[in-house]
């Protein structure tokens, strides 16, 4: 007892959590309590109260809420409300066996309310009605509830691997960060836990209805057997008084649990959206006029047959063709703003031209066609917009410079959901998207097909489907990679920053990363530009190994290599090849991460001889010569990608340039890397030959 007094004595509980940490501890023990200690009539009424109460927040709650997991407590809040109505039982139990013979107010006002004001003192009608909202509730509400919860816990936990390879997917793509990423995988666990807990929560519900069932039948029987034995009432009064009670008890407590059944349905049943469920069913249900006018018809035919109640069919065919002419006229005027906003204003002198008029061309550009507009609208919550920052922003932590800004216009001239981007003017990236669907991507390893409009990943090749939202779980069940529009421009637009790296270095970006640079290592970089190298040198080494895949994060070695050789060396080729053997532990490290041994291909001996001849004698090569090269080249990245291997080339230093710069026009994932580059403490293997006879 002292450690525990010490423990709690020692403990700094924050000053505004006391009673958020105590409060789940009072309540059980509260409710427990009700079930050994008596109560008087007047607390039964309150705790009756505040059961009715609840049950009507709890509803409420679960109708403003936009997804699932905004209310991820119901399930204990269903625990809890189970608990509360049972122990109301058992305390109204003991109360109308002990008192009931004093008459309908012997447990309380609201129990003699429920028996004689909801049902007008008959108890005949009281069974019937409260057996009606046993079946509702068990049958109907609780069953489908608990089968929605079941299912959706199923599809929940089957999709999980597809979301999860989603998420990675954004996350390698720079779409988003490392606390993004987290925060996603949070909420899918907890998604897959909620719906387990819902599925194993809606019991309670059940076992709660039958044990109202139970609990009615137990207090007629003991009614009347402890007024006639006990208490010597006449058979009569005894049946009417203990009947009431016993009614009026299960009524009090089965009406919340109705509500709260209901609130469980609305929560497991919604579709994930930006609106509560009040706003789905405005916008959805009351939506369509023409709706509404086959509606008024259907109604109104009813209401001109004879015998049926005319006058209230016929009303409401009135209501419903005014409602449909009301949404209607809203639409047309919805639509004629439209027009008025995007017409052109009145007709104005021409002005003369200038200098203004001179539209300089953007580094990197976006183009739209009209239907992914909402996707690059702020006043739309479009999402391209946050996405492309993030794109930027990733590529200069990986790269080693920030890209130019992307500038985005729509283009009447493109097809709907047509979007180009452009590098200096020049279309480098065309492709089509469709907001409001997704794109499945089929990584080489799914188990089933979708129904779905085939196309091609637009950054890698890859075919892929663009499906509706509905089939979007069963792809990601299936192993799909499922991303929306937004996603697939912006990894397209990323996939071509790192192909076209070389071409957005501009003098500009290299001066600033020079200051940069200059920020830390000030002395290093006046050693170097101007007085080794003029800049217009340093962007052509850069250029070089971006062209290459090289990232230029590291501006030290660089620098320290072409203060070390530029006094001897000025050509910017010789002195890239310098630089590449500086970086070649980064380099091997890209390419190679956490291997030991490295998989790589090589050149056969001779041809390697003759390729070492041909580039002493001028650099050129024969032209069958080239072809047999290229093909056997194509033909060994073949096999080496079966083999899930890089497709790294490892030749001769003097041979690299060369082979690097012809291979690779055709052969855009091949990797050429010198003997020179790889680390002394790296083992290499060549797993294929190029020029090996078959």
């Amino acid at each position: 007892m002292n450690a525990l007094s010490q423990w709690f004595g020692h403990r700094k509980w924050p000053a505004n959590n006391q009673f958020k940490i105590l409060a789940g501890p009072v309540l059980i023990i509260m409710i427990l309590s009700m079930m050994i200690l008596p109560l008087p009539p007047f607390a039964l009424d309150l705790f009756f109260t505040f059961n009715i109460a609840l049950s009507i927040m709890v509803l409420l709650v679960s109708m403003f809420t936009e997804k699932p997991l905004d209310f991820a407590a119901f399930p204990a809040v269903l625990l809890f409300s189970t608990l509360l109505r049972l122990s109301l039982n058992v305390a109204s139990t003991r109360v109308v066996l002990m008192d009931g013979h004093e008459g309908g107010d012997a447990a309380g006002k609201v129990i003699e309310a429920f028996g004689e004001f909801l049902i007008g003192g008959n108890f005949a009608v009281g069974l019937v009605v409260f057996l009606i909202l046993v079946v509702i509730n068990f049958m109907v509400i609780t069953k489908g509830a608990g089968r929605i919860a079941e299912v959706g816990a199923r599809f929940t936990l089957d999709s999980m691997p597809g979301k999860q390879m989603a998420i990675d997917a954004d996350l390698n793509a720079g779409l988003i960060g490392e606390e993004e990423a987290r925060r996603r995988r949070t909420e899918i666990n907890q998604e897959s836990e909620f719906f387990g807990s819902m599925d194993g929560a809606s019991k309670f519900v059940r076992g709660d209805a039958m044990a109202g069932l139970l609990i009615m039948v137990i207090n007629l029987i003991g009614g009347l057997m402890i007024g006639v034995a006990q208490h010597g009432l006449p058979f009569g009064e005894a049946v009417k008084t203990y009947t009431l009670l016993t009614v009026g008890d299960g009524l009090v407590a089965q009406i919340p649990a109705l509500v709260i059944s209901t609130a469980a349905g609305v929560t497991v049943s919604r579709v994930n959206t930006d609106q509560d469920v009040g706003q789905q069913l405005l916008s959805q249900l009351f939506n369509n006029p023409r709706v509404m006018y086959l509606a008024a018809g259907v109604m109104g035919l009813l209401g001109m047959i004879p015998g049926m109640p005319n006058v209230v069919f016929l009303l409401f065919a009135i209501l419903l063709a005014a409602l449909g002419w009301w949404i209607s006229r809203r639409v047309q005027d919805e639509a004629v703003r439209a027009v008025e906003d995007k017409a052109p204003s009145a007709v104005q002198e021409t002005p003369e031209a200038s200098w203004d008029d001179v539209q300089l061309v953007d580094t990197l550009g976006l183009e739209v066609g009209h239907r992914l507009i909402p996707l690059v609208d702020q006043r739309q919550k479009g999402e391209l917009l946050g996405r492309i920052k993030s794109v930027r922003k990733k590529f200069a932590q990986d790269v080693g410079f920030l890209p130019s800004v992307v500038h985005i216009r729509d283009n009447l001239e493109l097809s709907p959901n047509v979007y180009v981007i452009t590098l200096k003017g020049v279309e480098v990236g065309r492709a089509e998207a469709f907001p409001g669907k997704w794109l499945a991507i089929d990584p080489g390893q799914v188990s089933g097909a979708i129904d779905g409009t085939r196309t091609q990943d637009p950054a890698f090749g890859l075919t892929a489907y663009w499906i509706e939202t509905t089939q979007r779980e069963r792809a990601q069940i299936y192993g799909y990679t499922v991303v929306d529009a937004s996603t697939v421009i912006a990894t397209h637009l990323n996939h071509l920053l790192h192909e076209n790296a070389g071409d957005m270095l501009g003098r500009a970006e290299v001066q600033q990363l020079l200051d940069k640079v200059a920020e830390h290592q000030k002395s290093l970089v006046e050693d170097v530009v101007p007085k080794l190298l003029p800049l217009t040198s340093l962007q052509r080494i850069l250029q070089n190994l971006l062209i290459e895949d090289v990232p230029i994060r590291d501006m030290h070695t660089i620098l320290d290599v072409l203060a070390e050789y530029a006094p001897q060396q000025s050509d910017a080729n010789e002195l890239t090849a310098l630089v590449r053997v500086a970086l070649g532990r980064a380099i091997t490290q890209q390419w190679f991460p956490g291997r030991e041994s490295l998989h790589v291909m090589g050149l056969e001996p001779r041809l390697e001889q003759v390729l070492a001849q041909a580039l002493n004698n001028g650099g050129a090569l024969e032209p069958g010569l080239a072809d047999t090269l290229m093909q056997q080249t194509a033909a060994a990245v073949e096999r080496q990608q079966s083999r899930d291997e890089p497709t790294v080339l490892v030749v001769q230093h003097g041979l690299r340039a060369l082979l690097s710069r012809f291979l690779r026009r055709q052969i855009k994932s091949l990797v050429v890397l010198s003997q020179a580059e790889i680390p002394d403490d790296r083992n290499l293997r060549v797993t294929t030959t190029i020029g090996a006879p078959s």
